[in-house]
């Protein structure tokens, strides 16, 4: 009886470590990309351009992801992703041209996707053998290591190391750290034979489920782009003072996620949803009404704490389906919910451009509002639907 509990315990500490290298590692690329533009030359247009290398090959990766954890389980399926993450992450430093930073790009985003979706399926399945809600505390080891991967890249780049240089130390780290968790991942069985699509049109269920995902990655995307241009253009802070932003985003949202298991715990998952996005949109509107900077920032921690446990949630909730194998589901949400992180930034930038920024990011008050209109799936999937997924 004693060694069921210990087991566990140890795929949690190895599925954590997942986690955060994956969030270090993408938080280091992000880091260095003013250096990469410099060392190249680019100018923003092509810059944008090699960027999309990380989308496309997000977007390929996610649909096959769910038909190799299925064929090869998620143990292996994340422990080859990962491999391939810490390799692809020097690449970037290395392209000594447009065409070969986009492809180097398109490889890192392949396998980050694929590593993101095999470790939330390994996730998904360890909460159900916890057998209550523990999957917000891996989200926020993924945040805690996109702090730890921002601000290490931010000191190389003060220090003026070489991207290079930083990459390799850092993708020889996490690959030691990924091999030695890898021994302690939940064994998996993989299926062969088993005749399985490559991926799943979403159910009635997976649908609502994906759509909030939309919301919230797109929200995220937003954020992430907008918040501090919104504080420098907008309400003509500082640079520094509009740098803030995004910093109290990610530390709210942070916070949030390691306490998230413990409130779905108490209140569950649709209430959960559904408090979050009101939060989330109540924090928009009070950065967006008052135009104070300070009144700002408060609103911006609202929206991180806000939209904090979506993706644990809709992730844990997505892997439960009945009748779809769990890597199946997760990749048809998952492609749902990080087109909208693709095409947030974007999207606000046009609309800005058409009437202005504060009423662009109006436009994410209302998705919060979506949000919390479809949370009730959340409560549908696992138990209640019925529906049997239309697989090609």
């Amino acid at each position: 009886m004693s060694t069921q509990p210990m087991a566990l315990r140890t795929a949690r500490y190895a599925i954590s470590l997942m986690f955060f290298a994956n969030g270090m590692l993408l938080a280091s690329w992000a880091a260095r990309i003013p250096t990469i533009q410099q060392q190249l030359q680019l100018d923003p247009g092509p810059l944008g351009i090699a960027l999309w290398g990380l989308a496309v090959g997000s977007l390929v990766a996610f649909s096959y992801v769910g038909w190799l954890i299925v064929h090869l389980g998620s143990r292996l399926t994340t422990t080859i992703a990962a491999i391939v993450c810490c390799c692809s992450l020097v690449l970037p430093a290395l392209a000594p041209n447009l065409l070969l930073l986009w492809l180097s790009l398109m490889l890192l985003g392949m396998g980050n996707s694929v590593m993101d979706v095999s470790m939330n399926a390994q996730a998904a399945s360890l909460e159900e053998s916890y057998r209550r809600p523990i999957m917000s505390s891996f989200h926020g080891l993924w945040s805690i290591g996109a702090l730890v991967g921002a601000s290490g890249g931010s000191l190389m780049a003060w220090l003026n190391i070489m991207p290079l240089f930083h990459f390799l130390l850092v993708s020889g780290l996490l690959l030691l750290v990924v091999l030695l968790a890898s021994r302690w991942l939940l064994p998996t069985t993989a299926k062969p034979s088993e005749k399985t699509p490559v991926f799943a049109r979403p159910t009635k269920a997976l649908l609502g489920l994906g759509i909030i995902g939309f919301c919230s990655f797109m929200s995220e995307g937003a954020m992430a782009d907008w918040s501090g241009v919104y504080l420098h253009r907008s309400l003509g802070t500082s640079a520094g003072l509009a740098a803030l932003a995004f910093a109290v985003y990610s530390l709210a949202m942070t916070v949030a996620r390691l306490l998230g298991d413990s409130i779905t715990k108490r209140i569950g998952p649709v209430l959960h949803v559904r408090l979050g996005g009101l939060l989330a949109a109540l924090g928009l509107g009070l950065a967006l009404l008052f135009q104070q900077p300070i009144l700002a920032l408060v609103g911006f921690a609202c929206v991180g704490a806000g939209l904090a446990c979506m993706a644990p949630l809709v992730f844990s909730t997505a892997s439960r389906t009945p009748n779809l194998a769990p890597g199946l589901a997760l990749a048809a949400v998952a492609t749902m919910s990080y087109t909208g992180s693709l095409v947030g930034p974007p999207v606000i930038g046009q609309v800005a451009e058409l009437i202005s920024l504060p009423y662009a990011l109006g436009l994410l008050a209302l998705l919060g509002l979506v949000i919390v209109l479809l949370a009730p799936t959340l409560a549908r999937t696992p138990q209640h639907e019925a529906e049997v997924a239309e697989l090609v």
